[in-house]
């Protein structure tokens, strides 16, 4: 059945002809750029047919900002029972002052991965848009994304910046820092190096992690050899654990590449049960440089991401879709800070 109209036209008779949402005919009739030229002029035409004008006292109220941003910390399992990633806590302090620069209040809330959280906030005014921090399985969380994506909710996410990316991605250039990471370990001699962390869909930043370390390798004319990668997620456990099956297939390694700090601090902890000494039987780097990593026995080498850059680009490039400009997505530069683990 077709919808019945009113006597007087409305934006949602608007957007049913136009075969668009009620929000997309809303920022066409006020001439936002985040509209196709092609769909505005559609939306314009039937306006005019229906002899359609805006109601300038319900618009302005519609474009009322509440001046806050919604940061949603999304649970990671952690020793603490915390549930959040070190790394993100330590971004916490960047996005702070940054919202605090652009004179927006900040709402932080917790997320658990199976709630319908996506929905608490699209269709509410609690917030003008949302940062998203972790994400746990990739593959599950695209849904999500395409869910804020249909409802025109504005966000940006941190993660792995790709061209397939749903919506606005700020991160590292994970593929270069993997790169470095291999460089130094060959410098230092290694050639057998193990990758722990889950480098495919489902985890895409340790997939690029992984990648930088094998174009590294390939650099050296040596391949990056199947054995020697292990599954985890970021946690100690999964670290510890992924040392242990190496040991146990009696995989030959002199190397570890972590895809997290966490992994690199479990992994350490089960060289130590095994009696192999850090650097000197096995040379390991992190990734993420959260507090703890200076604080092992020995010092953790690791990628360092530049927090309080990426807490100035998530926030710019929020505001730039509030504000109907481009948001397009940013790649930022990662170092490698070395300690004792590696032998300098």
């Amino acid at each position: 059945m077709g919808r019945k109209r009113s006597s007087k036209p409305t934006s949602f008779d608007i957007a049913y002809l136009a075969g668009v949402s009620q929000p997309t005919v809303s920022r066409a009739l006020r001439g936002s750029r985040s509209v196709s030229l092609a769909t505005r002029q559609r939306i314009e035409a039937i306006a005019r047919e229906l002899n359609y004008s805006v109601d300038k006292n319900a618009s302005s109220l519609r474009s009322q900002r509440s001046n806050t941003i919604a940061l949603l910390f999304f649970e990671d399992p952690t020793p603490d029972g915390a549930n959040i990633n070190p790394f993100f806590l330590a971004m916490l302090g960047s996005i702070t002052r940054a919202t605090a620069n652009h004179g927006l209040d900040l709402l932080i809330s917790f997320q658990k991965l199976e709630d319908d959280w996506h929905a608490r906030y699209q269709d509410s005014h609690r917030a003008d848009g949302l940062i998203l921090l972790g994400y746990g399985d990739y593959t599950l969380y695209e849904a999500r994304l395409n869910q804020l994506v249909a409802s025109e909710t504005h966000f940006v996410r941190w993660g792995s910046v790709r061209d397939d990316n749903i919506g606005t991605t700020v991160g590292s250039d994970n593929a270069a820092a993997g790169r470095l990471a291999g460089e130094h370990l060959l410098a230092q001699g290694r050639h057998r190096i193990a990758f722990l962390g889950q480098p495919d869909e489902h985890c895409p930043e340790f997939a690029d992690r992984y990648r930088g370390l094998c174009a590294a390798l390939a650099s050296a004319g040596l391949a990056a050899d199947p054995a020697l990668q292990r599954d985890a997620l970021s946690s100690e456990g999964d670290g510890r654990a992924a040392v242990q099956s190496l040991v146990a297939a009696g995989a030959d390694f002199d190397a570890i590449f972590a895809a997290s700090d966490l992994i690199a601090i479990g992994a350490m902890r089960a060289l130590a049960e095994v009696g192999k000494s850090v650097p000197q039987d096995v040379a390991v780097i992190g990734f993420d440089d959260i507090p703890a990593a200076s604080l092992t026995s020995p010092p953790l080498t690791t990628v360092s991401q530049d927090m309080k850059v990426a807490g100035e680009v998530l926030i710019e490039s929020l505001l730039a879709g509030i504000e109907d400009r481009p948001m397009p997505s940013r790649v930022i530069p990662a170092r490698l800070v070395v300690r004792g683990s590696t032998g300098g």
